[in-house]
Parts: structure tokens; sequence; C-alpha cells
């Protein structure tokens, strides 16, 4: 009889504590804690968004991904892509292939700023040189635009920079020139 009470008395409490959802390595002792996930680099922060497939694409042909999931800290003006739907037809499958791909490094590089440039580190008129060696003209006030590029999504932070995303391809000025129209 007194087997039978022990076996109710502990089905008993592993039901109580199965109700309740406590913690079993809690309860002998355990640490059982989350640890936090690191933010992912620019490279695949854009590939998680799912809306940069044609940027990732690029970036890939023009093997700048580790570049890019380098230490930084970056800004990348990140094309969406509505942003290449609306780019020249045909110019991107020409830049993409192997005996363009110096042109098409140029072009991505051209997005991209060294060190980490928030939206809030914005105000007025600026210029930014880029990794390509131009400078883009960046303004800020009702909201940001990149080049007449306007930015549709800021500060997507990752580990390695920021991303913001814009609505237009930007096009490379000749080097130590910002953009004017």
């Amino acid at each position: 009889m007194r087997t039978i009470y022990k076996s109710l008395r502990a089905l008993t409490t592993l039901f109580i504590v199965l109700a309740f959802g406590i913690n079993l390595s809690a309860i002998a002792g355990g640490h059982s804690e989350a640890k936090p996930q690191a933010k992912p680099d620019i490279v695949d922060t854009a590939i998680a968004a799912g809306s940069f497939t044609t940027l990732v694409k690029a970036v890939q042909k023009a093997e700048l991904v580790e570049a890019l999931k380098g230490d930084g800290p970056l800004t990348v003006f990140a094309p969406n892509d509505a942003a290449f739907a609306k780019f020249w037809p045909g110019t991107l499958d020409n830049l993409m292939l192997p005996e363009n791909q110096a042109k098409l490094q140029e072009l991505l590089l051209y997005h991209v700023v060294s060190g980490k440039i928030m939206s809030t580190d914005l105000d007025g008129v600026t210029q930014a040189e880029t990794l390509h060696g131009g400078f883009l003209k960046v303004v800020a006030g009702e909201g940001v635009t990149v080049n007449y590029a306007n930015v549709v999504a800021a500060d997507i932070e990752a580990s390695n920079g920021v991303i913001h995303v814009i609505d237009s391809v930007l096009i490379p000025t000749p080097k130590g020139q910002m953009a004017s129209r």
C-alpha cells in the first residue's frame, strides 16, 4: 500500500509540475535560460528581409559578400527589389555577366559608406563618401533622400552596420564628385 501511495504522490507531483509549466531543470538547480542571439550582419539581414533578393544576387555575383560581412561598421543604402525593377531594362543582367564584374562592383560599392550613419545623425544636406570613391548627396528634412532616391525604411541595424532601404538604384558619379541634378 505504501508503494502505491508513493507512486501516486510522485505522479501527482509530476502532473502539477507539468500543469504549471515549471521547468524541471530549474527545480534540479540547472539553468536553461536562452542565450541572446547575436545580430546578423548586413548580408544576413538583407537575406532575412526577403525584399532584397536582387541586391543579394548582385552582391554574390560581384563577389562582395565577404566585404559586407566584415567588421565594419558600414552604412548601406540598399535598393529593394522594387527599385531594381525600375532600373534600366537589361542593364542589371548585363552587369551580372562575368566580364562586367568590375562595373557591378563599382555600382554596388557606390551604395556603401564607411561608418554607421543612423537617420538621427543626418541634418540638412550632407555628403558621404562611398566605398566606390564618389560622393552621395544626402538631404534630411521631411524625409531623407540619397541622390534623389527616397529612403523608404531607415535604421535597420546589423552587427556590422546599418541598412537604409531606398526606392531607386544609385548611379555612380565620377570618383571624387557628388551627384547633381
